[in-house]
């Protein structure tokens, strides 16, 4: 038998070779990709070399524009020196000459009326008023204005006071118009009261009468018919108003709201505690100043630890008698001690000064700690009802909101007109009685008062107004003991109540309308410019022609400011702490700059010059603009922009006007919210 065996072999599939046209078609694919690359490495060989010679470039012309900064740097800030000196001394002896001028012109006058810096003077005027029988109302409010003026030419000797002994002189006599003036208020409300039956209301049978001037606005209520069923009453035409609990409409009494128009207690409070500046400030057109409100001791000056002592409780004293005067109440068992705010001594002549650039003085201020306030021990509920005049800003004046006993009235007898004498004077009525000698029950039965005020026309309250009572003690404004606060927006009537009769005041935060979204600086012509700032709540514009205005400098863009327009920059917040960015740009009429006509600036500690960017533009740069230049000061760089006729309207800037711009600008100081 034969087998037959069959075997069957497996072989892999042959790969293809690539055809001739396949292999000529990548070998050109390749071929242009390497033409491609080689193109692309030229070219990019090409920009590196253009970049670098673009930097070689720019790194000479930063070089040159460098050393052309440093050869005329020292001239720059010499011109500046110089302008501003010279403007600092037309300025100066203006103010001279108009102090010299009002003292002439009140020594002609031959009214009596004192010279407020000369003591003797001011002493023999208070002597003399203080011994005056007058008590009608009408000449008391003469003579009371005139005070008021006395008042306000004291107030700028301190601000301005260099010699502590002058200082003291000039607050004691301050203190002692303060006390004089409300002691004459208090002799006219004894006067009108004294004749309040003469003067009774058919509709009511009580006596009410409103007195007004230019600084005062005194409203009067005696309670005659002692009804009951009294709850309050308006005085219409001032917007003021009061309610009574039942007790006090069946007493003998008269109710006051004294509203002075302006605001002495602050005053008072700012003197009481004393504010330590613990840096130096500094001044673009010199050094170092002296701490100006550090109370120190003359030079040259010693005193024994009993004389100091008896300064002391001489000054408390006064100061007593002052709150108690002003506020017209009996009885109070202490108050803080008043100290002397004495300006420190100048530097001496001929310290050398040293023009210094922006961002040196900018930097310098930020340095510059807040001033503090001695606080007396207390908790953090109490601390919190306190007043921070830093935080807070009364507004409006005062309204000084009293209770009297109603003197004895005249009565009519065959003919004759009898009335008791008393030489107790204008007595304050007391409410609540001392808690010490009432019971619990009784406690119960001395309800708050109340009181409704109109706000003043005279102040813009950016919110609803906060209610501060006066705390003589402490001779300082507190939020508490105020209930049941409610405000009427369309009467802008505010109404609240108290648990005693105090003096008054409306508080808002002092930086309401902070941050400033915006401001600009736009001249108007010749020694005219507006100054625009857009804040969180309201705009403010302000037009600046009177010459008399006085305050302090931003200087350089003050100098320009008949010729120039100066707007905030949205690049201010991102060019960092140590630089500043505005937009400029030259402009001789009234209407408001075209948006394409701003270039911007930025201004540095060493060296300030116009930059490339826009308001437009995307990402802040701090490369300036091509063909620009370097320089030491801020007007010499706007200068190569102006034209002609620009920098001679500049330079034809009234002093009075350059000084009011600098002021406005350093008051508000936009720069640093923008």
């Amino acid at each position: 038998m034969v087998t037959l065996v069959f075997c069957f072999s497996m072989s892999s599939k042959k790969e293809r070779k690539p055809s001739k046209a396949q292999k000529a078609k990548q070998h050109e694919e390749e071929k242009e990709r390497r033409v491609q690359e080689d193109e692309e490495a030229q070219l990019q060989a090409e920009r590196e070399g253009q970049e670098r010679l673009e930097r070689e470039r720019k790194e000479l012309e930063l070089e040159r524009l460098e050393l052309k900064h440093r050869e005329r740097k020292q001239d720059e800030l010499n011109e500046l020196r110089h302008l501003l000196e010279e403007n600092h001394y037309a300025v100066t002896k203006w103010r001279t000459d108009a102090v010299e001028k009002a003292k002439w012109e009140r020594y002609m006058c031959c009214d009596g009326t004192p010279d407020p810096a000369v003591q003797q003077d001011i002493n023999t005027y208070i002597s003399l008023w203080r011994d005056d029988p007058e008590v009608n109302i009408t000449p008391v409010l003469k003579q009371c204005n005139l005070a008021l003026q006395l008042v306000e030419e004291l107030e700028g000797l301190l601000r301005d006071v260099t010699d502590p002994q002058e200082g003291q002189k000039y607050q004691e006599a301050l203190i002692n118009l303060l006390e004089l003036i409300h002691s004459k208020y208090h002799l006219t409300t004894e006067e009108i009261l004294k004749r309040a039956s003469a003067n009774i209301d058919t509709e009511t049978g009580n006596m009410q009468t409103v007195v007004k001037d230019c600084n005062i606005t005194l409203c009067l209520w005696a309670n005659l018919k002692k009804n009951p069923r009294f709850k309050g009453l308006n005085f219409k035409e001032v917007s003021l108003g009061f309610e009574l609990p039942k007790q006090l409409a069946v007493s003998d009494i008269a109710v006051r709201i004294l509203h002075t128009h302006y605001d002495h207690l602050s005053l008072l409070a700012r003197m009481g505690h004393l504010k330590i500046h613990t840096s130096s400030q500094r001044s673009l057109a010199g050094g170092d100043e002296v701490p100006a409100d550090i109370d120190l001791p003359e030079q040259g000056e010693t005193k024994e630890d009993g004389d100091v002592k008896d300064d002391s409780e001489t000054q408390q004293q006064r100061v007593d008698e002052e709150v108690q005067s002003i506020q017209g109440l009996e009885g109070r068992k202490r108050a803080a001690s008043l100290q002397s705010r004495k300006n420190s001594p100048q530097p001496a002549e001929g310290q050398g000064s040293q023009i210094r650039t922006q961002m040196e003085v900018f930097g310098a201020e930020r340095d510059l700690k807040s001033p503090s306030v001695q606080l007396t021990m207390m908790d953090g509920n109490e601390r919190a009802q306190l007043v921070d005049l830093r935080e807070y800003t009364p507004l409006g004046g005062v309204f000084y909101y009293n209770v009297f006993r109603l003197p004895p009235q005249t009565h009519q007898v065959n003919g004759w007109e009898i009335r008791q004498v008393l030489d107790t004077g204008l007595q304050v009525f007391p409410y609540p009685t001392e808690k010490s000698n009432l019971d619990d029950n009784e406690a119960l039965t001395c309800p708050p008062i109340g009181v409704s005020v109109m706000l003043p026309e005279s102040v813009v309250f950016f919110e609803t107004p906060r209610v501060a009572c006066w705390d003589a003690a402490g001779k300082q404004w507190r939020m508490d003991s105020i209930t049941d606060v409610s405000y009427e927006d369309e009467e802008a009537k505010i109404s609240f109540k108290m648990g005693s009769f105090q003096a008054f005041v409306l508080v808002q935060e002092t930086y309401a309308n902070f941050p400033f979204q915006s401001w600009e600086l736009r001249p108007l012509g010749q020694d005219s410019a507006v100054f625009t700032v857009n804040g969180a709540l309201i705009d403010l514009s302000i037009m600046i022609q009177d010459p008399l205005t006085e305050h302090a400098a931003y200087e350089q863009m003050a100098l320009f400011a008949s010729a120039c327009a100066f707007s905030w920059s949205q690049w201010n917040a991102k060019c960092g702490v140590e630089h500043l960015v505005m937009q400029v740009c030259e402009h001789h009429g009234p209407a408001p700059v075209s948006k394409d006509l701003w270039s911007l600036y930025l201004l540095g500690a060493q060296r300030s010059h116009k930059l490339e960017i826009t308001e437009k533009s995307e990402v802040f740069s701090p490369d300036h603009y091509p063909g620009s230049e370097f320089h030491s000061t801020f007007i010499h760089m706007l200068r190569d922009n102006m034209s002609t006729d620009g920098i001679a309207r500049a330079r034809e800037s009234n002093y009075l006007f350059v000084d009011t711009v600098q002021s406005l600008l350093c008051t508000t100081r936009p720069l640093m919210y923008s």
